[in-house]
């Protein structure tokens, strides 16, 4: 099966970084995002990847294109212009990457890959998020509920603590804000049928709003209750706190 990701989007809100790079190749650890989110995939199995790209694609491409380089040790020879990779380092990968347009929005770029997908199930999730998920259970559940379309559910932390207050405004203790407040939100790592890709329309489809609404209108859009490690790297922020768990050496997506 098929993993598609959606790595062309202009990642504004971690403009520091964003500037020189799309938002997937932000590192953490030494190694871009999406790598991270690959090798949770590569895993469970799933070596077929399909990257949804736009904004400063040839920086993913490159990447790709020097893969061997880039985590190996090279020998170049100048003179004779031989280059000799030592100890080389690959994963069992299959990447194909497609420039999905500079401003395609999300539902739009998902249409555009449909003929390098198929008429098969396929998985699908942003470039920018990672998950402590079993892709196996995932996928399992999605097939066991027989829909066009399954959507990981979870719920963030609470990001700022809140205060108890007494009737005299007194305060009377701080406490972590509880993880979710009993909302569930769209957490990416999504299957589904091909049937979807009738539900997009063309560039300017969101796949967040219309489709997946319909969908839900339909009922043909299960949920997946995900209640372990999820992580968007939405903010400078967000990066810092994934580099510290990273260096602490317990990330819990690593597999």
């Amino acid at each position: 099966m098929k993993v598609v990701i959606l790595a062309g989007g202009f990642g504004t809100r971690i403009s520091e970084e964003s500037q020189s790079k799309p938002k997937p190749m932000i590192e953490i650890g030494g190694k871009p995002i999406l790598w991270h989110i690959m090798r949770i995939y590569s895993h469970y199995g799933f070596n077929e990847f399909i990257i949804c790209l736009g904004y400063k694609s040839h920086v993913i491409m490159d990447y790709f294109a020097n893969y061997d380089r880039n985590h190996s040790t090279v020998t170049y020879h100048l003179a004779g212009g031989d280059t000799f990779v030592h100890d080389r380092t690959t994963e069992p990968w299959k990447v194909t990457l497609v420039d999905t347009g500079l401003d395609t929005m999300t539902g739009g770029r998902i249409k555009r890959i449909a003929p390098y997908v198929g008429n098969e199930p396929f998985m699908l999730t942003y470039g920018d998020g990672l998950a402590s998920i079993d892709i196996n259970e995932l996928l399992d559940f999605h097939k066991k509920q027989g829909k066009l379309a399954t959507v990981t559910a979870v719920q963030p932390d609470g990001r700022f603590g809140a205060l108890q207050i007494s009737e005299d405004h007194l305060v009377q203790r701080f406490f972590e804000k509880p993880k979710g407040d009993d909302n569930w939100v769209n957490g990416g790592f999504f299957v589904l049928q091909p049937e979807v890709f009738s539900y997009l329309e063309g560039d300017d489809t969101v796949f967040e709003k219309d489709p997946l609404e319909k969908l839900a209108k339909d009922g043909q859009l299960a949920a997946y209750r995900f209640d372990g490690f999820w992580q968007p790297m939405d903010t400078l922020r967000d990066k810092n706190m994934l580099e510290q768990i990273w260096n602490k050496g317990s990330a819990p997506w690593k597999k």
